[in-house]
């Protein structure tokens, strides 16, 4: 573990399966997959955290299908998992607190949908800092984000507008990597406490959210490595951005609700 601020970072060998399964002791960890369309990647997704439902390193997996138009429901659809299907879109924070609903534990792991590639090291990594410091109330995962033929690149959102706005607004939490990051845990009593924003706004929202309640000691980021997922074209992150930079104006108290 490493700490250049007062938030702890951990590498990307910190948390093995086996010995995050050795402290997990009565904690309930709850996996929640919000996806919205995601028929081509979603089956790949649930299927590699299948292993730790049946490791008992979570106890549950429940795929929030956000009022998809093609088969997202069908292909998460597998033995061990639970896909509770919403009528109507309500975006990624209303899918995510609908999955918090349903669920039942105290330790809450939140898994992007579109994500290709082996991910399985995801949930001990991002669980295991929530199990070794009882004071760690929020834990994001960190990773290089390639750019269709580059290594590097992806994450536009969070590097012209995630990063600076932080830089300039919430300077406590500024050294962040991936303030965005749909790889999430979490506690549920510190959940009770902050809740979800709606939309696009929820992951920032979180972020400032517990800092603001509990401290930026409070929160924790693990590498994850590489993270490849679909690029979005301009024209869907323009929106994500002003999404973005919304949720933070207010939290700082420059713009009205």
């Amino acid at each position: 573990m490493a700490s250049g601020t007062s938030i702890s970072t951990y590498g990307r060998d910190a948390f093995s399966a086996g010995s995050v399964l050795r402290e997990k002791g009565s904690n309930k960890v709850s996996l929640i997959i919000p996806a919205a369309n995601e028929e081509h990647t979603i089956r790949a997704v649930v299927e590699q955290m299948l292993v730790h439902r049946a490791t008992g390193l979570i106890d549950e997996i429940i795929v929030v299908d956000d009022g998809s138009t093609d088969d997202t429901a069908t292909q998460a659809s597998v033995d061990g998992v639970r896909v509770h299907s919403l009528a109507q879109r309500v975006g990624k924070g209303g899918a995510m607190a609908a999955g918090v609903e349903a669920s039942c534990g105290d330790l809450l792991v939140f898994l992007d949908g579109d994500v290709w590639g082996s991910i399985d090291h995801y949930l001990p990594s991002l669980v295991g800092p929530l199990l070794l410091e009882s004071s760690t109330q929020l834990v994001k995962g960190f990773y290089d984000r390639p750019l269709g033929d580059m290594p590097h690149g992806g994450g536009r959102v969070t590097a012209l507008a995630a990063q600076p706005i932080l830089r300039l607004l919430f300077p406590e939490l500024s050294g962040m990597r991936q303030p965005l990051a749909g790889e999430t845990a979490i506690r549920r009593s510190a959940l009770d406490k902050v809740g979800f924003a709606s939309g696009y706004q929820v992951e920032l929202a979180l972020l400032i959210d517990v800092g603001e309640v509990f401290g930026p000691s409070a929160i924790a980021e693990v590498d994850l490595g590489i993270r490849v997922h679909r690029n979005r074209p301009l024209s869907e992150l323009s929106p994500m951005a002003t999404e973005v930079l919304r949720v933070a104006l207010e939290r700082r108290g420059l713009l009205e609700h």
